[in-house]
């Protein structure tokens, strides 16, 4: 098992450091600070790494795409969120969207939606499934249960449905020009059964965007409602199957799923020690530097461990992904893994910058709220009691 970065690969991670150092890190705090959420976005950045490939990274390049591999991405992901978690959150969004038309959808709906993702820098996409009801039940509904998950409603009239309902904090939810969007189409039966995935624009007649929502953390990262009155769409614009929404990805290998979160997790951590070192190394207390301190090198230590831990797993993950091995739950295991190391390590470096961290040193203190997210991404609990039915016995040691 060999994760040394080939040519490509590490051709791409340089230049993610070089974006992230020289155009993300220099605005992320001020952005961070603005108070209204919905002006901490800033599409001046967005336009820039668009241009230099990492909104379309993972399109195939028969679409005009990099196509890049898992380990790709999982090292540009983090490279970004050295800079800043929630842009580089922004960017990686768009990949598995996109993936997903150029794999699932029909010849014509590539045409009318991939196309101008790929000649459009400020062309971003969303996911509508979570409504206000309806969060991490959508992950693991109750069986057979049909008032379980989306109340989103999609009924048919001729050739067109007709939407009626909302969706709640959706990812690029006020930036977005496209959203895919999760609805009930028979709402007598449960969710994997009644479900019908639309493809919406955003100047969809009916389709409008509500709230955007303040958050602690991952502030220049949009959430959005998105609110459906009488929102009429033709046909043409059903992903897959009418009624088999939760199937809409079978045909598509491609999705990274939870090693997006870990990655940008990772680089999250890396920023923290690397503050963590850099504070130590030149500053004392008592007389001496701190990096001279017994319980400071302890911190230190276990900052820096937990950090490799998390790369070692993330691109073991990846690496494992690309060669499409039978996912044993590690997908899922890293997300949850990564969570745990984010918000220790990010906690760490506050503690080691004493008082100046405690006192709202603000990229100190953003790195702590942007790891508070973890808590709340992804049905994490749902999806640690939902992966235990995949673990093995005794852990493959042969792998």
């Amino acid at each position: 098992m060999d994760f040394a970065l080939n040519e490509e690969q590490r051709h791409w991670q340089m230049e993610a450091r070089k974006f992230a150092e020289e155009e993300v890190r220099p605005m992320s705090v001020a952005r961070d600070q603005i108070a209204d959420p919905k002006a901490t976005f800033d599409w001046n950045i967005i336009e820039k790494g668009s241009k230099l490939g990492f909104r379309t990274l993972a399109v195939p390049k028969e679409w005009g795409g990099h196509e890049a591999d898992f380990v790709t991405q999982a090292v540009v992901m983090a490279e970004l969120a050295r800079g800043d978690s929630s842009v580089s959150k922004t960017f990686s969004q768009c990949w598995k969207w996109s993936h997903l038309v150029a794999a699932s959808c029909t010849e014509d709906q590539k045409e009318r939606f991939l196309k101008p993702f790929m000649t459009d820098d400020t062309f971003l996409l969303g996911k509508g499934g979570t409504e206000a009801n309806a969060g991490s039940d959508n992950r693991m509904p109750p069986e057979n249960d049909p008032k379980a998950g989306w109340k989103l409603r999609a009924e048919p009239d001729g050739d067109h449905w007709v939407l009626n309902g909302s969706k709640m904090f959706i990812a690029n939810g006020s930036v977005a020009k496209l959203f895919f969007v999760d609805a009930r189409t028979n709402p007598d039966v449960s969710i994997r059964q009644g479900t019908t995935m639309f493809i919406i624009p955003k100047d969809t007649p009916g389709f409008r965007i509500g709230k955007v929502f303040n958050k602690r953390g991952w502030r220049f990262y949009q959430n959005g409602e998105l609110i459906f009155e009488d929102c009429r769409i033709h046909k043409s614009h059903v992903m897959g199957e009418v009624n088999g929404g939760v199937k809409a990805r079978a045909n598509d290998k491609s999705e990274f799923g939870d090693i997006e979160l870990a990655a940008n997790a990772l680089g999250i951590c890396d920023d923290a020690v690397g503050m963590a070192m850099q504070f130590a190394r030149n500053h004392k207390r008592a007389g001496k530097l701190l990096i001279d301190h017994q319980m400071v090198q302890l911190r230190l230590n276990e900052m820096y461990v937990l950090t490799e831990a998390l790369r070692s797993f993330v691109l073991r993950t990846a690496w494992e992904r690309d060669r499409k091995l039978p996912d044993l739950g590690n997908n899922v295991l890293v997300m949850n893994y990564s969570q745990e190391v984010v918000q220790r390590v990010t906690r760490a470096n506050m503690e080691i910058h004493g008082p100046e961290g405690c006192m709202m040193h603000a990229r100190v203190d953003k790195l702590v709220r942007d790891g508070m997210i973890w808590t709340h991404l992804a049905g994490d609990t749902v999806q640690r009691v939902k992966v235990v039915k995949r673990l093995p016995q005794s852990p493959n040691w042969s792998s």
